[in-house]
């Protein structure tokens, strides 16, 4: 029987949750790295093993660790990124000019088939490529030399590249997120990029129709129709069915469409699921009730998942990282807390049971299925 290991990076450490095929029992270890910032922790889809996590505080910087055990040993890799030019500059919150300066890695994207081929998205937003397993680094400076990179500007919690989204049959095809620029897509595996905002609105920006300028906070894709993405915007749930050359809000029925977290089922490419926020400015859910939202229809009607969540005085946020579904049938969803709850749903989200309760503010989570 596989088993599900749960990958979680918290603002004062990493843990690893591990299950057997029922979901029903689960061990905690960690912390690992107690005390650091660990804001995104991901295994290799080609060697269950292989385990990258970005480690950052503000005394010692980053460091990317890595361990090939499946979490029981670390070891640090590769810790040199340098911006190819690094003089340039893109602008600050007031428009004035801001020197590209490296912060931290704030998602790891492997490659599905390739154990040592890795990419990083970091703030300020650049992409690097891995070819020996984070051993060492290279910028895809394309995508920061893109006409509109010295527009791009930070969102509140910095510029950041958060996503990654590789096409899993056509290996040219790429796509980032930019927090707050948009999305941008390569069709030369990353050599040279264009902006794929199409049909994005954000009302918050000066031309709210911008072909760069908005606040996109994460997207989803299935393997099985990598046509079709799914988006959970700063305001607005969009869909694309041209693997982002265009965009069509699918928020509906949902209490409100502000979120930061979205996830695909594993194998229904037309469920979706969205952790709603009341707004921009109140990062908690609406009524003080945490509800997951479910789409099976590829968005626009959607339905609230409550069973085993709290539904009264809970104030607590779902960070874009924060989500993630297993390959097992039925499909396991996943999600954490600011307020260090982890929860499981092992029946595609009809139930749910807290995993642990008590870590630290939850940055990401990521499960991986082991044979």
């Amino acid at each position: 029987m596989s088993r599900i290991r749960l990958l979680v990076g918290t603002t004062k450490g990493a843990f690893i949750l591990t299950s057997d095929g029922r979901r029903e029992e689960w061990d905690v270890n960690g912390p690992y790295f107690g005390g650091w910032e660990m804001y995104h922790v991901k295994g290799s889809p080609a060697d269950p093993d292989r385990i990258w996590a970005s480690q950052s505080t503000g005394w010692f910087g980053q460091v990317v660790q890595r361990s090939e055990d499946g979490g029981k040993t670390w070891n640090p890799v590769g810790n040199e990124f340098s911006y190819e030019g690094g003089t340039s500059t893109h602008q600050w919150y007031d428009g004035t000019p801001h020197p590209w300066e490296f912060a931290r890695v704030w998602h790891f994207e492997p490659s599905p088939g390739d154990p040592d081929t890795l990419y990083a998205g970091v703030e300020d937003a650049a992409l690097f490529k891995s070819s020996d397993g984070g051993g060492s680094w290279q910028e895809l400076a394309g995508l920061r030399k893109q006409d509109s990179g010295p527009q791009w500007q930070p969102g509140a919690g910095g510029m950041c590249l958060h996503t990654i989204v590789l096409h899993p049959t056509n290996p040219d095809v790429m796509l980032v997120a930019i927090s707050a620029a948009g999305v941008f897509r390569s069709d030369d595996a990353g050599a040279t990029w264009r902006p794929a905002n199409k049909g994005l609105r954000s009302e918050q920006i000066p031309n709210p129709e911008a072909e760069v300028g908005h606040c996109v906070h994460r997207i989803a894709i299935h393997s099985s129709r990598p046509d079709v993405l799914y988006m959970q915007k700063h305001w607005d749930v969009m869909r694309s069915d041209d693997c982002g050359l265009s965009w069509r809000e699918v928020s509906g029925d949902l209490p409100t469409d502000f979120g930061f977290a979205i996830d695909v089922h594993a194998q229904d490419p037309d469920t979706v699921y969205v952790v709603p926020i009341k707004s921009d400015s109140e990062h908690f859910p609406p009524e003080g009730r945490l509800r997951v939202y479910r789409s099976r229809s590829g968005g626009n009607e959607w339905e609230p998942l409550t069973k085993g969540l709290p539904q009264d005085n809970c104030y607590v946020n779902v960070l874009r990282e924060a989500m993630s579904v297993d390959s097992l049938d039925p499909c396991g969803v996943y999600f954490g807390t600011t307020g260090g709850q982890v929860y499981a749903s092992a029946d595609e989200g009809d139930s749910w049971a807290p995993v642990v309760r008590d870590l630290p503010r939850v940055l990401s989570v990521e499960a991986q299925t082991i044979p």
